[in-house]
């Protein structure tokens, strides 16, 4: 029967950590945390629970899930890519082995389903649920984009498909935590974002495509999105996907999450943007040299 190895990125997750990993009892073969220098628990808690930990000073998201995948030691026929603050819901791993095992051998990516919860309540609309994403693929196939932001898994070679299973999004943090990251987040989002505008760094590897995978679809509509004004597009991107997708059903954490993710996060980034420009005058030529000198991906 085939084998899967997880590799979960860290950094202070000791709250996280233990429901992760357990969950994958049963399922995976190898466990690897690339943890980027935690100070709480982590690693003993990782380490006790059997993973394989090793450490390398963060730099962004994709820099390093593909440093985990360069020097993880991994003997598994497939790679699985989860977050410390995911975790798998319930199901039959024999039974989902099995059908791994039964892909043929063309197919090298699997797309699974991303339900988020927050505060405690899952977000069964605007257009959250079911998200599908690749995050199961064969060793050796897929590597992460090198983004600042909207990183994704590229295949090299190969087809995918969809299995019926259910990766879950439930970070514990306070709301503090939750605004203190997603303000990092928006900076992030804004170098993306002139990346996408200037093409300061490399092209994208996920083509844009409407009518293709979840992640073309994604970055479609993000080049649309990129062609609103500043501030408008927050409003849009609200009112789509709590009106429109029908957001509002998912009740008071559910509204704190659109307002918040889905208008206050855009917002911050469009803020964000305003002042870089504001700063250079416009002048696109040194808000390129600034961002390529600041935000170097190698």
């Amino acid at each position: 029967m085939t084998s899967l190895a997880a590799i979960i990125l860290t950094y202070n997750e000791e709250q996280h950590i233990e429901r992760c990993i357990k969950s994958l009892a049963g399922l995976v073969d190898e466990v690897f945390v690339v943890d980027s220098y935690s100070t709480d628990d982590t690693v003993k808690l990782a380490t006790e629970l059997g993973a394989k930990v090793y450490q390398n000073p963060w730099k962004n998201y994709a820099n390093q899930f593909n440093w985990g995948l360069h020097n993880c030691p991994i003997q598994s026929d497939w790679v699985w890519r989860i977050d410390a603050d995911e975790y798998l819901e319930a199901c039959d791993s024999q039974k989902l082995k099995a059908q791994i095992s039964a892909l043929p051998q063309e197919v090298s990516g699997i797309y699974v389903k991303r339900k988020i919860i927050f505060q405690g309540r899952p977000l069964l609309h605007g257009a959250w649920f079911p998200a599908w994403h690749l995050k199961i693929w064969r060793t050796g196939k897929g590597f992460c984009e090198n983004r600042w932001m909207d990183e994704h898994i590229k295949l090299s070679e190969g087809s995918s498909v969809e299995l019926d299973l259910v990766q879950v999004d439930e970070n514990l943090n306070d709301l503090t935590w939750w605004t203190g990251k997603h303000n990092g987040y928006a900076t992030r989002e804004m170098v993306d974002m002139l990346d996408i505008q200037y093409g300061i760094f490399t092209e994208n590897t996920v083509v844009p495509k409407f009518f293709g995978t979840e992640e073309q679809r994604k970055r479609w509509l993000k080049l649309r999105y990129l062609k609103l004004p500043l501030f408008v597009r927050p409003v849009v991107y609200f009112f789509y996907r709590y009106i429109i997708r029908l957001g509002f059903l998912d009740g008071k954490a559910g509204f704190i999450w659109y307002v918040l993710q889905g208008f206050w996060y855009r917002f911050l980034v469009d803020a964000k943007i305003f002042e870089l420009k504001r700063r250079f005058g416009g002048d696109e030529q040194a808000i390129i040299a600034y961002i390529r000198e600041t935000y170097r991906l190698d």
